[in-house]
């Protein structure tokens, strides 16, 4: 639908643009813009036609944070998330998630931004934490993201200072990966994400982005261990044998679509592969 705040559209190689589309408020974040969204990440977690997730912005923005008419309605009163999901609710997703971004990329439009897996930035778009500069302190996680993308000094720079930075700098600091001109960043991104769509399996990405973000927080020995469980499934699934036949056979691979309700962390712990 038009009028739709997430605008869904797959293409033929399994790769899925969302738009998030206010663009009469620059995209600023609301909770029904939050609930749309995420109901949009389920629909594609359990779409197996569905293989890569590209996110970008409607118009000028990609999101520059929260709704200013909202935060002027709940400045100064109890903070009441009651019904919403946990806002790392992207890191669930068992499939590789691509950022687009086409403008304005700051707050909790960035924290979004940084849940993704590669992020894409179009010169001249401008990013901020803004926190501080709102008085409020680091929100929904990103003093846990930020540091191990940027380092700590890099994180406290932007989080306590809440200036604005550029693209070129987002790629110096290693909040984004690439830099593409003004009108390319959503073609680049789409392109990448083809890439994944077309020759990397779904179950091993969706393992794989599991296991980076689950082995933060533990040594090598655990993460080892769990990475052999894992090798151990695969290694008696067809996409093993698949990914090896196309590569000896010099052609693209035919790699099985994820199932509905896949559970990436059963595959490091127990039970037999999905």
């Amino acid at each position: 639908m038009s009028d739709d705040m997430v605008l869904w559209d797959l293409d033929d190689d399994g790769v899925l643009t969302l738009t998030l589309n206010r663009p009469e408020r620059r995209n600023g974040w609301s909770p029904e813009l939050e609930a749309r969204y995420f109901a949009r990440l389920n629909e594609a977690a359990d779409n197996g036609d569905v293989r890569a997730i590209v996110v970008t912005g409607a118009g000028r923005t990609f999101c520059p944070g929260v709704d200013a008419r909202r935060l002027e309605s709940v400045a100064g009163r109890p903070l009441d998330l009651t019904g919403r999901r946990p806002f790392h609710h992207p890191l669930g997703v068992p499939k590789p998630m691509i950022a687009a971004i086409n403008g304005a990329c700051a707050g909790v439009g960035l924290i979004q931004a940084l849940l993704c897996d590669v992020r894409f930035a179009a010169r001249g778009a401008r990013f901020a934490t803004s926190f501080a500069r709102r008085g409020l302190p680091a929100e929904r996680g990103v003093s846990w993201l930020l540091p191990r993308l940027v380092g700590v000094e890099n994180a406290l720079d932007l989080l306590l200072s809440g200036r604005t930075f550029d693209a070129d700098e987002a790629l110096r600091l290693r909040v984004v990966s690439r830099v593409t001109e003004p009108g390319q960043v959503l073609a680049a991104a789409r392109d990448y994400a083809r890439d994944l769509a077309r020759n990397c399996s779904p179950r091993a990405m969706a393992v794989i982005r599991h296991q980076v973000h689950a082995d933060l927080e533990g040594g090598f020995g655990a993460a080892f261990g769990r990475a052999l469980a894992a090798m151990g499934r695969f290694a008696e699934h067809p996409d093993f044998a698949e990914g090896v036949a196309s590569f000896v056979e010099r052609r693209p691979p035919a790699f099985q679509p994820l199932p509905a309700h896949f559970d990436a962390a059963q595959c490091v712990r127990e039970g037999e592969l999905p």
